[in-house]
C-alpha cells in the first residue's frame, strides 16, 4: 500500500526531528504533590527511581509521558488559561515530537525512544485520565485530557536523564 511518500511501515520510521525532554517530574508517596526535578535516575523494569511507581516492579506503566504541546490545549479546554505540568501527574514532559506516533504499529519493527544518551523506553499505550483530573482541572476536566493525557511506558534501559535531553525515535530491524 502506497500513501505518495512511501508505503506505511516506511512512513512510520520518519520522523520530522528530534524532541526535548521539558520536565522531569516524581510523586514519591500516594497523594503528595508532583515535584519537578532537574534530573532522575531511570531504572530499568521499574521506573524513575525517587517516583512512587519504582516500588513494584514490570508492568507497563513504569513512566508517564505527556505532550508539552497539549498543555495549552487542555488549558483551554477545562477553562483555563494555563496549567502547570504537575497538576497533570505525568512524570516526563517532553515537546517537538509525537508521542503517539513513537508506538509500533508492526510487531516486526519495534520503535523505540532514546532519551538523552542512556535510557531507552518503550512506549505501551496511552495514559487515559483519571477521575482526579475532575479535583485537579475543575468540572470536564477528565474529558478535558481525554485524547490528550499522555503515553505510559516501560523502561528497557536506565540511566540518568536530565531537563533538556534530546529524544529521538530508534527503528530497530526485526521482532522483539
Amino acid at each position: 500500500m502506497s500513501f505518495g511518500g512511501g508505503d506505511l511501515r516506511e512512513l512510520t520510521r520518519r520522523f520530522a526531528g528530534d524532541g526535548r525532554l521539558d520536565a522531569i517530574l516524581l510523586r514519591p508517596a500516594r497523594g503528595v504533590p508532583m515535584r519537578s526535578v532537574p534530573e532522575a535516575l531511570a531504572v530499568a523494569g521499574r521506573g524513575l527511581e525517587g517516583d512512587r511507581a519504582t516500588k513494584s516492579s514490570g508492568g507497563k506503566r513504569q513512566v508517564t509521558l505527556i505532550q508539552a504541546e497539549h498543555l495549552p490545549v487542555i488549558a483551554a479546554l477545562s477553562g483555563h488559561e494555563a496549567l502547570q505540568a504537575e497538576l497533570l501527574r505525568r512524570n516526563l514532559v517532553v515537546s517537538g515530537l509525537n508521542l503517539l506516533a513513537a508506538r509500533t504499529l508492526f510487531r516486526d519493527q519495534p520503535l523505540r525512544l532514546a532519551i538523552g544518551e542512556e535510557v531507552l523506553l518503550e512506549i505501551t499505550g496511552p495514559c487515559e485520565p483519571c477521575s482526579r483530573m475532575e479535583a485537579a482541572l475543575g468540572e470536564g476536566g477528565y474529558n478535558a485530557m481525554r485524547g490528550h493525557g499522555g503515553v505510559t511506558a516501560r523502561v528497557l534501559q536506565g540511566g540518568r536523564l536530565r531537563a533538556g535531553d534530546t529524544l529521538r525515535v530508534q527503528v530497530l530491524r526485526g521482532p522483539v
